[in-house]
Order: C-alpha cells, then structure tokens, then sequence
C-alpha cells in the first residue's frame, strides 16, 4: 500500500513539474533558414509569388515521390492554394495559401527587397502557422538575393502543443533547409536575366494558314534580304495561282543560325484554310510528328531538300510532316493554335533575341511550361520599315511582336500584368499582327548574328525538320 501510494505521489510530482515545465515554455515557436542565391530578385520573387514551381523544388516529393499536388485558387499573388496529399505520415496532408506580398511585383525591382507571406495548413502542431520569405539583394554588386525563410507558430495555452517546439528544429527546420537547396538548383537553371520592364500577356492564337517557304543564305545581310525577297517572291505569285490573299506581315522563322550559313522560312498568313490545286480541294492541316518509316526515303531525312527536290513533288499532296506541297518551293501548313505569352519589342530586330530569353524565364519562374524545341517562339514584325526609293527609314522604329507557345491544360487565363492593366511603354499605337496586306521590305530579314526571329507552330515536330 505504501509502494502504491509512493507510486501515486511520484505521478502527481511529475505532472505539476510537466505543468510547470510547460507553462514556463514560451508560448509561440519560430526557426528560420538563409541562403544566397545567384539570380536576379524579381526572379527569385516570382517563384515564391505562385506555387506552380513548388513541386519542382519542395523536399515534400523527395520524402514521398508518390506525393499529389493541387492547385487552386489565384495563379499569382494573394490567394494562390497549393495542396497535396502523401501515403508516407511523415509528409501527411497539407496546404499553403499565399496571405500577403510587399511589395506589388511592378515594385519589387525598386525596392530591392521584399516579403512574401504563406498560410500553412499541415499535421504540425499549433495555430497560426505561418512561413515568410524575406528576400533582399546583397552582395558588393548587388547581384546576389538573400533568401530569408522562417517558420512561426503559435502553440497558445496547449501545453503539449508547447512541448513541441522542441522538436521544431525537425519537420519544418528541415522542410525550410532542404527546399532552399532544391531551390537554388532550380533557380540555375532559369536564364538570370532581368525581365521587370518587360510586360508579358497571355494569348489566345488561332491556328492560322500560312505559305512559307525554306530557304538558306550566307549569314550576311545582304544575302539573307535577298533570299528572303526571292521567297517572298515565290510566296506572292503562289497566292496569286491560288486566288487567294496574303493578310499579314512577312514571318520569319529560324530553322539553324549555323556557323556559316542560316537556314530559316519565310511565311505570309491567307485567307483561307482550303486550297485548289490541279483541280483538286486540299485542306491545310497542323503539321505532325514524322513517323520512324525504315521505307522513307533518305532525303526525307535531311534539314533542308533542295529546291530541285521539292520542285519534283507533286502539287496537292502533302510532305511527310503533313504540310501541303503547293508550288515549287512553296508549301503551306496550319500554324500557330493555342495559348502563347506574348511580349512586344520597339526597335531593331537586334532586340529579338533578349526579349525571347525574357519570355522563358518569365515563363519558367510564373510556372508556364513551354517546349522551345518543338513549339519553338516565332515573331510577327508589326511595324516594318519605311522603303524610300532604295533606302531603308525608320530601322529603329519597327515594332514586333513575339510569341512563346505555352503547353499544358492548367493554364491561366492572364499574366498579372494583364490583371493590373500595365501596358508595354511606348508599343500602344503598335498595329495588330495581321492588320497589314503587304510584306516587310527586304532590310526587316533578321540582322546581326543572334538577331534573327525564332520560329514555332509551322511544324511540330523536332528541331531542324521544319525546313525540309
């Protein structure tokens, strides 16, 4: 009886002494990581802003492969939901809303620093759970992010929810540590170009019938304005055969930007998606994948067939990547079709190249997936150069616009610059694509190496195919 009472006593010690250890605990926990990133801050800003990157980087996929995420919500900024369900209890079911960012992301480049807000909804004990990412620049040349994430809650008067802010240091200490890591990989593999004054929108493309022709010039001015005249040459006498009009700027899309020779098309946009050839009504169709055929030919296999060859097919039948094979050089395929993010440029085509650099990365930081190789970014010159008797006027007020296709069922619908309004500075009294009916002049063919406009939609199908 003695022992038992004993027993009693040394239950009732230990728990006035849990009590009292708990109370004196603090009431709230907090734990925080930094790391130094290598990127520019509105990149890294970005990422943190929405949630379509956080499978790729979260060490919740790394402790269970099998974990499932949802989106829902804002695609961007206050109101973004990402939640996932796992088998494995140590990741469990949970979810992150995005409660607040400061500042807007039209201001974060200025301010050179930022926070960023994350509700947590998960099995972690406590209330009002919460993750903060600070990010500011840093470094002497201030090219450097430094990436403050911290993880508070609030455990209130529950004092086993007390009791485990011991082991805070755990779960969300590790989730912190090992996502900054993934990160990090993530973010080197981001062009790191600053894309902030750059004002992107999602698109809606058309599919849209076009004529192009393949060709191939030294990589001279010179020569490439005369290739491009002689294809634009062929494209205007094959709409004339047809009865049909031509009902845009000339298209330039890149096939090779080789070390001595550039092999790219040369298209124009028609009125119609139905063709009468040799007597004969043919549809343009998308272009398609070509089939692994042992029988194919060996030419079909080369970049670019020479004219003599493409000469030899018969009109009204299609290539092997489904084009329609109308005359001599000329073909004619469906392009374009789907959602694609869009950018304008003012200025010479020497601009081209960067701002399609900026359109990636802006779509790999937002989460847009794209496929450069087989939906390759194609541009419209808009605004082409004033000819004058021989001379080329107005080179630096050309306008263009450039389309990276997007891929994928989960898209949104805008970009948050199409959400606040923000129109590119000095590109409003730019015409639409398509609202001109004559060709560019032959000084708008892609200039200095690197300047050229890149392609997509003439075929989707892998790199190099689509000259043949």
């Amino acid at each position: 009886m003695t022992r038992l009472l004993e027993f009693i006593v040394a239950i009732v010690i230990v728990a006035v002494l849990g009590v009292v250890v708990g109370v004196a605990m603090p009431s709230t926990g907090h734990v925080e990581r930094e790391m130094l990133i290598s990127k520019d801050l509105r990149q890294v800003y970005d990422v943190f802003s929405n949630f379509r990157r956080f499978p790729d980087y979260t060490v919740l996929r790394s402790f269970d492969p099998k974990v499932q995420f949802e989106l829902s919500g804002k695609a961007y900024g206050p109101g973004a939901k990402i939640a996932w369900k796992a088998s494995d209890p140590k990741v469990g079911d949970g979810s992150l809303e995005i409660a607040s960012i400061d500042p807007g992301f039209a201001q974060i480049s200025d301010a050179g620093k930022g926070t960023i807000v994350w509700n947590v909804e998960n099995g972690w004990r406590g209330d009002d759970k919460k993750f903060t990412i600070k990010l500011e620049r840093a470094g002497r040349s201030q090219k450097l992010v430094k990436v403050n994430w911290a993880y508070d809650v609030s455990y209130g008067f529950n004092l086993i929810n007390r009791f485990s802010n011991l082991y805070i240091h755990g779960d969300p200490d590790s989730l912190i540590q090992f996502s900054l890591s993934n990160l990090q990989n993530l973010m080197a593999s981001i062009p790191n170009i600053d894309y902030s004054k750059m004002v992107p929108s999602i698109a809606e493309q058309p599919a849209k019938p076009v004529l192009f022709v393949s060709t191939t010039a030294p990589r001279t001015l010179d020569d490439v304005d005369a290739a491009s005249d002689k294809a634009m040459g062929e494209i205007q006498a094959a709409a004339k055969k047809l009865g049909v009009n031509i009902v845009s700027p000339r298209i330039t899309f890149t096939t090779s930007w080789g070390d001595q020779n550039y092999t790219f098309d040369v298209a124009a946009e028609i009125d119609t998606t139905t063709l009468k050839i040799n007597g004969q009504d043919v549809e343009i169709t998308p272009a398609q994948r070509p089939t692994l055929d042992a029988a194919a030919p060996a030419e079909a296999s080369t970049a670019a067939a020479p004219a003599d060859a493409a000469a030899a097919a018969t009109p009204g039948s299609k290539d092997k990547l489904g084009r329609v094979i109308v005359d001599g050089n000329v073909k004619a395929v469906l392009a374009f079709g789907g959602k694609a993010l869009k950018a304008e440029w003012n200025g010479t085509g020497a601009g081209l190249p960067q701002t399609r650099q900026m359109l990636a990365a802006y779509s790999q930081t937002h989460g847009y997936k794209f496929d450069d190789v087989t939906y390759r970014a194609y541009d419209i010159q808009v605004k082409a150069p004033v000819n004058n008797k021989g001379t080329i006027e107005g080179y630096d007020e050309q306008k263009f616009e450039i389309y990276l296709p997007l891929q994928g069922d989960n898209l949104p619908e805008q970009t948050p610059e199409q959400e606040a309004g923000m129109k590119q500075p000095g590109l409003e009294e730019a015409a639409p694509a398509g609202s001109s009916t004559a060709p560019a002049p032959a000084g708008t063919a892609p200039a200095p190496a690197g300047t050229a406009p890149t392609p997509a939609g003439t075929a989707p199908a892998p790199a190099g195919t689509a000259a043949q």
